[in-house]
């Protein structure tokens, strides 16, 4: 071959190899980089907001005292993750969550969800209801975007604080594509919690909140690492909507214990209640004294629910009680206050015994 057109070849094959590494060079050059999620930290206070008096106290402190912007500016690691915007919905202590203020926080985020440009919620909460408030928003709320509920056990003033990488964490979470569809979320000391099953089971601990059928996963450096997925229906999949929805009616709940008398169910009849929730112990017993007063209630209209002062199992239908007969409902395996927010969801709607037991089946 001539040597010019050695050349010539030599420079062709040159070009035709290098062709797509150059490309990949200019591509990667000017790419773009990766859209940060935007997230909507809603605070409600607890003590996630909460200081204490010194360094020292964290079980003794006031709760609800740091606005949310303090929050958000306090953790500047959070805008290496998502845009993160603030919204102040309340500022107490979760303890004084009401029915009216539930309604109002869910139909505050029910809009946020609607927004195209919020890719999800974090819910900044007092550990003493956040169950309740989680479980709620699960029923409905109706998105597939990641609602996350998170708190604290101890005070950002405190030595060894749990707020800040927990809140980290939740907004982490609300930005990751893999939360979606899993129904609403608690985000606790890296365990990730469906809001159905969460339950705070011990309350001096950071390891407060669990349950009995185990974590959704776990959240470790940025990433969700995810072990079993809600079978309930909850979010897209239930029948209950906020938006329809303009009061919860009240449920009592009676708990039960050896000689625990019959003057609570009586009171709870004539103040107008339209359930009450026998927390029985065992497996939601009910003694031989009080079966009389639930059947008044039943009789009278009111809903009954037999649920378990118990942590964990489930109420067995028909056992200890007739509840065919007696036309009563079993909390399956809800506690008490969850049992007490199904059932306040479900009555608004309006619904039969029958309904209602299938309620507590499905959700």
């Amino acid at each position: 071959m001539l040597p010019s057109l050695r050349r010539s070849v030599t420079a062709l094959l040159a070009v035709a190899v290098l062709a797509p590494f150059t490309a990949c060079a200019q591509t990667a050059t000017t790419a773009a980089p990766a859209k940060k999620p935007s997230i909507v930290v809603v605070a409600t206070g607890g003590t996630i907001a909460g200081a204490g008096a010194s360094s020292a106290n964290s079980a003794t402190y006031q709760a609800a005292k740091v606005p949310v912007d303090k929050l958000i500016a306090g953790l500047p690691e959070l805008a290496d993750v998502a845009d993160v915007k603030g919204v102040q919905a309340f500022q107490i202590a979760s303890e004084s969550f009401t029915n009216e203020r539930l309604v109002a926080l869910g139909k505050q985020v029910s809009a946020l969800v609607k927004d195209p440009a919020v890719d999800g919620v974090v819910i900044t909460h007092g550990t003493d209801t956040l169950e309740e408030t989680s479980f709620f928003l699960n029923l409905v709320i109706r998105t597939e975007k990641p609602i996350v509920l998170v708190g604290s056990m101890r005070p950002g003033t405190a030595l060894s604080a749990d707020g800040a990488l927990n809140l980290y964490d939740a907004v982490v979470l609300a930005g990751t594509p893999t939360a979606r569809g899993k129904g609403v979320l608690v985000m606790m000391n890296d365990d990730i919690l469906s809001g159905r099953d969460a339950a705070k089971r011990v309350n001096i601990k950071t390891s407060a909140f669990g349950s009995q059928w185990g974590p959704l996963g776990m959240m470790v450096e940025r990433r969700a690492y995810w072990f079993r997925a809600p079978v309930k229906r909850q979010t897209t999949t239930s029948e209950f909507d906020i938006d329809s929805m303009t009061a919860l009616p009240e449920v009592a709940i009676v708990y039960g214990s050896g000689s625990m008398g019959t003057a609570f169910v009586q009171t709870a009849i004539k103040s107008g209640v339209k359930a009450i929730v026998h927390a029985g112990t065992g497996n939601g017993s009910v003694p031989d004294y009080g079966v009389e007063g639930l059947k008044q209630a039943r009789a009278a209209g009111i809903q009954i629910v037999r649920s378990s002062r118990i942590a964990d199992g489930f109420v067995i239908r028909n056992s200890e009680q007739p509840d065919d007969k007696y036309d009563w409902v079993v909390a399956h395996d809800l506690n008490p206050q969850k049992a007490k927010i199904l059932a306040a969801v479900a009555l608004a709607k309006g619904v039969s015994s029958a309904d209602l037991q299938r309620i507590f089946w499905e959700y």
